[in-house]
């Protein structure tokens, strides 16, 4: 299944007028714009001139912005051996779901769910594969929905997930946590802002480096800060955007990225450009 890109311009205008709490009203007075631009712009519109006074206002980047607007980019697509993306629906959402797994062992760790663990159950076979763990970004139900399923298909395996956001089923863990399994090395990183306490895992014994980001970061945008914008942009910057720019991103929704390609397009960070 190929991925579309989770956000165009009016989705990541919307949520920063939400983050920062601006109207349209609001926004029309700091831009000169009038409200029928404003709205015109929140419902896809590519106008330049808008687009130019609408992102310094909001704190995105006006030319990454106007291509997302213009459905000029998208991200190119890394091949990583051992690394395998799984899609489901979730009412009209796509949720993504990945399975790693080092090529030098018989193990692979699983995260995230999706809706549907099917494919998850059938690639564990097909690669005649022991699924060693379980590790959840966070506890929102499209990304957890399968988890019973899943463990009790699989041996029972263990799950984690942060302390700060229980489920039934697994283990509670805190920012630095570590584990080797798999012939993998995660470490977890907190970046919460779309979700209390999600987590970034920083996988290390994969052919290139990787980072499962769950909704903390999407290609060209981010989860929302849903919770809290400023940690979601604090904690996308600091934890996410400072790995090496090769690193491949895995995120919960939408298609892969790489840390370069998100500095270089994604309009939420326009100090990176």
């Amino acid at each position: 299944m190929a991925i579309p890109l989770e956000d165009f311009s009016e989705d990541i205008i919307g949520k920063a007028q939400r983050g920062l709490s601006i109207d349209t009203g609001e926004l029309a007075e700091r831009t000169g714009l009038d409200r029928e631009q404003i709205k015109a712009l929140r419902m896809g519109g590519s106008d330049k001139e808008s687009i130019m006074r609408v992102a310094p206002a909001l704190g995105l980047h006006p030319d990454t912005l106007l291509a997302s607007a213009k459905k000029e980019w998208f991200p190119n697509q890394p091949e990583i051996p051992g690394l395998y993306a799984f899609h489901t629906y979730y009412g009209d959402m796509i949720v993504n779901a990945y399975l790693l797994h080092s090529l030098e062992s018989d193990e692979a760790i699983v995260f995230d769910t999706g809706t549907d663990c099917s494919e998850i159950l059938n690639q564990l076979r097909k690669k005649d594969l022991k699924l060693a763990a379980i590790c959840l970004t966070h506890s929102h139900r499209d990304h957890i929905a399968e988890l019973d399923s899943l463990r009790a298909a699989t041996g029972n395996p263990p799950a984690f997930i942060h302390k700060d956001e229980p489920v039934h089923g697994a283990e509670t863990i805190e920012e630095g946590w570590t584990l080797e399994t798999a012939g993998l090395r995660l470490n977890s990183r907190k970046t919460s802002g779309h979700s209390p306490a999600g987590i970034t895992y920083v996988v290390d014994g994969m052919p290139a480096p990787v980072a499962i980001v769950g909704d903390a970061l999407f290609a060209g945008s981010m989860g929302g800060g849903m919770v809290s914008y400023e940690d979601a942009l604090q904690n996308n910057r600091e934890k996410i955007l400072t790995l090496s720019d090769d690193t491949v991103l895995c995120p919960g929704h939408g298609p892969l990225s790489t840390v370069s390609q998100e500095k270089s397009h994604n309009p939420f960070f326009p100090e990176f450009k």
